[in-house]
């Protein structure tokens, strides 16, 4: 009997050994995005991305720390499109689910919901999306395009190619309308009159623009006056628009827009928060001509985002995970900025030898952390934010971009509005 006991004892110890082994060996990693409502839209194909990078990851061995490889366990969480209960599920993944780092939000709102609470719990969040800027926090590394690395390279290809007047338009938030502030002052420090920015403005008791430009709520659907305005604007024939409209309301709008015979050759428009993914919901045919400025397009021809899509397409055909659709996928930059965070985390958590946030962030700080993605390669600044190659692109009837142009290695500048009034009060 003794024996026996004995024998069951060691058998206990054994299996905790494995179970707590176990438990050491895996990290866990937060997704924090709508999966539903308005944003659903862009933000699940993210869920999707992630998924898929962990997958890879653990399939080559795992977060090597510390002479033991970690897997990666994700837990996703659903913003469901409502900016208070992006923090709510934030305090989760940090105070309950003790995640190492997260990766999520889209729209600047609900990243401006989450940072307060990723601040005071020490936490790190990777944020993949084009952005206003004018932001800048210890314990969030922006994989995202700053307004220098898609806006007004934009704005620079169109007065180039010879546009004079520019109409803005976006959605009611503070990406959109921060954006916007920075190309009015942009424009007018380029030589653009005011009469020629469309949109209307919006002034403070001494006169000054403090807002340019037309704004719409999230889930807008009605575009038949503004597209008409739109219209009037384009007649001179110089004309294009600046389109910073976020979500589903992206499809109201263009189809709006093919209604009313406006096509790229009368007043081209060129999105900010439309790619490849959002085409699919879009009659891309008459769309062709209209213009997208980002940091990937899935059509750029090298062996590395080919391959980088093959594996993409395998995994789609394999996965499990509830639902992740895998049929008529796209693949576009967001997605792309998310799967090179990351892989930019992994190599600082692996430099650092610890999931420790304070020294990984001094790891990421250093400048030292570059991993070479589908797009081509990416750095990480001391100011948090990731030199990349920036490209402006042509929509094609079959829902990808021709490339027009490409920007190489453009440096992440959060901070534009101060220089651009320093400079137009200097003119």
């Amino acid at each position: 009997m003794k024996k026996h006991l004995l024998k069951c004892m060691a058998l206990a110890v054994g299996l905790s050994m494995t179970l707590r082994a176990s438990a050491e060996d895996t990290v866990k990693i937060g997704i924090l995005h709508s999966l539903s409502g308005t944003m659903a839209i862009s933000e699940t194909s993210l869920r999707d991305v992630l998924l898929y990078t962990f997958d890879e990851i653990n399939a080559a061995g795992g977060v090597k720390v510390g002479g033991k490889s970690y897997k990666i366990t994700p837990v996703v969480v659903d913003g469901a499109s409502n900016w208070p209960l992006f923090a709510e599920k934030a305090k989760q993944l940090l105070e309950e689910d003790k995640v190492a780092v997260t990766f999520g939000c889209w729209t600047s709102v609900s990243r401006k919901s989450v940072l307060p609470v990723f601040e005071k719990d020490n936490g790190m969040l990777f944020y993949p999306v084009q952005y206003e800027g004018e932001e800048l926090s210890k314990n969030i590394f922006y994989t995202a395009e700053a307004v220098n690395q898609q806006a007004t390279p934009a704005v620079d290809y169109l007065l180039k190619h010879g546009k004079k007047k520019f109409y803005l338009l976006g959605t009611d938030y503070v990406y959109p309308q921060t954006t916007c502030l920075i190309l009015y002052k942009y424009l007018l420090l380029h030589g653009v009159p005011v009469e020629n920015i469309g949109g209307g403005f919006r002034k403070d008791d001494s006169g000054k623009v403090i807002s340019a430009g037309k704004y719409v709520p999230f889930s807008h659907t009605d575009f038949q006056q503004i597209v008409a305005d739109i219209k009037q604007f384009a007649a001179s024939g110089d004309a294009c628009v600046i389109n910073l409209i976020n979500g589903d309301s992206n499809v109201p709008f263009f189809k709006e827009i093919a209604a009313a015979g406006l096509t790229a050759a009368d007043c081209p428009v060129v999105s900010f928060s439309l790619a490849e993914d959002e085409l699919r919901a879009l009659p891309t045919k008459d769309l062709v001509g209209e213009l997208g400025c980002w940091t990937y397009f899935m059509s750029i021809n090298t062996p590395e985002n080919k391959s980088f899509l093959k594996k993409w397409d395998g995994w789609l055909k394999t996965q499990s995970y509830p639902g992740v659709v895998k049929e008529k996928r796209a693949m576009d930059s967001p997605m792309v900025l998310s799967y090179n965070g990351v892989y930019l985390w992994k190599k600082a958590v692996e430099k650092a030898g610890t999931f420790d946030v304070d020294k990984v962030r001094e790891v990421l700080e250093s400048g030292s952390i570059s991993f070479a993605g589908p797009g081509g390669g990416t750095t990480v600044q001391k100011n948090h934010h990731t030199t990349k190659d920036v490209f402006i692109g042509e929509t094609k009837a079959n829902g990808q971009f021709k490339i027009l142009e490409t920007f190489p290695q453009v440096y992440g500048e959060p901070f534009m509005l101060k220089d651009l009034d320093t400079k137009l009060s200097a003119k």
